[in-house]
């Protein structure tokens, strides 16, 4: 049985659909704050596989329960505060759930799985912890070169040091323990269902909504991104094929400006709804003082991409722009 965390999320709940539609028994467990989609995990309710449960990360005695109540023998660890401009307003939050709340996870598990350190539990011999994190603990990059998984971590952010942190919690308890952990980390992920505090849907609210399309300075930092499906097939793939201490860097090899990530999606838009003076969206943009500590770059290059994608290509990025677009759009 597998326990998602942060299941009424962007990415978790793709996963938990994905795993569904493979047979799977699925636990999703989330806090229900304000960057959950209830909506989302009410359609799971209708598969007799899908259990929900609301529980707080940080809570031990929730996690205990959990455990208790079901025969959990796969963790996908996605619970975390994520926002950037968040954190750094205040990053109590972040600590406290993406720190202590990771923290929090791991002793349960080594408490459920282990009988002693550096030993498994005999029938605990196939438990995996994938811990899911991100490619902004590795900080920045110029205008060449790729992070991987051998990238040192220069986290700018209070969201990216919490981030960095918990991956350094998960390693240290597969290096002291023997907890079967795996870290994977991921580049900017877009798609359908994602919170409308994200940079792509504030493109397009804004932009119906006939406000200022707000881009950070000048609009020149880059980000490499994935379709939110086609980075859980690589965590799929990463459960089954990759090995517990292992390190797996997931990248879109897709690199845009936030400004011509900003034209690509009015140009979307000018298609599918245009404006009714019939002028492109591309006239509401404006730019606005840069965020404190803005990376320039993220990039990623893995050095695992034999496990991560099984020899399959990732999804074209123009179709499931609009794709993405159109589901907003009928939202």
């Amino acid at each position: 049985m597998i326990l998602v965390t942060g299941a009424g999320g962007f990415i978790g709940g793709h996963l938990v659909e994905a795993l569904l539609a493979a047979g799977n028994k699925v636990i999703s467990f989330d806090k229900m704050t304000y960057a959950a989609n209830a909506d989302r995990i009410e359609t799971f309710h209708v598969n007799p596989k899908h259990h929900f449960v609301k529980g707080d990360i940080t809570n031990p005695e929730s996690l205990r329960s959990v455990f208790q109540d079901y025969a959990i023998d796969t963790v996908f660890h996605l619970a975390a505060e994520s926002h950037v401009d968040n954190s750094i307003a205040d990053p109590s939050e972040f600590v406290l759930t993406n720190v202590v709340g990771t923290y929090q996870l791991l002793e349960v598990c080594r408490g459920r799985w282990m009988s002693g350190i550096g030993v498994l539990k005999p029938e605990c011999s196939e438990v995996r912890f994938i811990h899911v994190s991100t490619d902004e603990v590795f900080g920045a990059l110029q205008s060449s070169g790729y992070f991987s998984e051998t990238s040192p971590y220069l986290p700018n952010s209070p969201y990216s040091a919490s981030k960095a942190s918990s991956d350094h919690f998960a390693r240290a308890y597969f290096k002291t323990y023997g907890l079967p952990t795996l870290i994977t980390n991921c580049s900017n992920n877009f798609g359908p269902y994602q919170h409308a505090e994200k940079l792509i849907p504030t493109i397009i609210r804004n932009a119906l909504a006939g406000h200022t399309i707000p881009i950070y300075g000048k609009g020149q930092n880059v980000r490499d991104w994935i379709y939110v499906n086609d980075h859980v097939r690589a965590l799929l793939n990463i459960l089954q094929y990759g090995q517990p201490g292992g390190n797996y860097a997931i990248g879109g090899a897709c690199e845009w400006s936030n400004l011509d990530l900003d034209k690509e999606i009015c140009q979307h838009l000018d298609h599918l709804k245009p404006r009714e003076d019939s002028s492109s969206y591309q006239a509401q943009i404006g730019f606005v003082q840069d965020r404190a500590g803005h990376d320039f770059r993220y990039a990623i290059e893995s050095i695992h991409e034999d496990v991560i994608w099984q020899g399959q290509a990732r999804t074209d990025f123009s179709g499931a722009l609009e794709t993405t677009v159109a589901c907003y759009l009928n939202r």
